[in-house]
């Protein structure tokens, strides 16, 4: 009998980051920073308190509050976006 790991859907992650910071790339390369509000199953995504920042930087661009992200053009969203900075604030 095989034990192959069961596969988890993407969709899965997505939903458990809701009311976490999380920075989202889209495929122009823009890049923005927000707390998830709410994912669809097509990756539509709402976003507070959201920010477009410089690409690969945290420099902002454009501060829009509450943003709808269309699905179909993110390149990838980074669920632990906020503890990763606080890793690299303490451990420097």
């Amino acid at each position: 009998m095989s034990s192959t790991p069961r596969l988890e859907s993407p969709l899965k992650y997505l939903r458990s980051a809701v009311n976490r910071v999380v920075l989202v790339k889209l495929k122009d390369g823009s890049e923005y920073i927000g707390k998830l509000r709410l994912s669809d199953n097509t990756m539509n995504l709402i976003l507070d308190d959201c920010i477009e920042v410089k690409e690969g930087t945290e420099e902002p661009i454009a501060n829009y509050g509450t943003a709808l992200i269309r699905g179909s053009n993110i390149l990838f969203v980074s669920l632990d976006y906020h503890q990763a900075k606080l890793k690299d604030f303490y451990n420097p």
